[in-house]
């Protein structure tokens, strides 16, 4: 894991949020269904939603949302990964969001399409990721790497946090993402590139 994001702090707003956001069940069935698949996983609702947006109130109303969005979908749930599905809300969710608040931050995924269309065979083919920059990562202290983190491009930021923060195995974050894997193992090989560059950069 890089660095940890004040996790009773992320716990405790999580919990509060849930609360608000999903009100009066409109069964019981319903409220018990949401509470065992969904409260277990809001500290990582809160953490991408945070890494996502950047800002913890605004995380917090992206996570009431998606709860929101979660408790009435939660029928429709098929009982097989509930993390990745609540995360899946949430990632889109928090892209609703930000198009409405901060489109100029947005970067769209169609722009890294073409060059990640090569780098994808490329990791698919040697089936790992370069490993050099992630020991740098790891030798980063938490400020300058979630300083670092931040400035990545969305894609990138999204595909980082969920293997190395809230480690995610590759197929997972294709879930969550709806990209192939070799997407996201190309994602994260230049989410990690450019954070070692960063840090490198930023090093004293």
């Amino acid at each position: 894991m890089l660095v940890e994001v004040g996790n009773k702090t992320t716990k405790k707003a999580s919990s509060t949020t849930a609360a608000g956001a999903v009100g009066r069940p409109s069964s019981e069935q319903d409220r018990s269904r949401f509470q065992n698949v969904v409260l277990p996983h809001l500290a990582d609702a809160y953490e991408l939603a945070y890494w996502l947006t950047g800002n913890r109130a605004d995380a917090e109303d992206v996570v009431q949302e998606a709860c929101l969005h979660a408790f009435r979908g939660i029928g429709g749930f098929a009982g097989i990964n509930a993390r990745a599905w609540l995360l899946t809300i949430v990632r889109r969710t928090a892209y609703a969001w930000l198009k409405e608040n901060r489109s100029a931050a947005l970067v769209m995924v169609d722009d890294l399409v073409a060059v990640e269309e090569k780098q994808a065979k490329q990791c698919t083919a040697s089936g790992e990721v370069g490993t050099p920059e992630a020991a740098l990562i790891a030798k980063a202290d938490a400020l300058r790497l979630e300083s670092a983190i931040v400035t990545l491009p969305l894609p990138f930021r999204e595909t980082l946090v969920l293997r190395d923060i809230q480690e995610l195995d590759y197929r997972e974050i294709a879930e969550v993402t709806k990209v192939p894997v070799g997407t996201v193992m190309s994602r994260l090989a230049r989410a990690r590139h450019r954070l070692s560059a960063s840090l490198a950069v930023d090093a004293p």
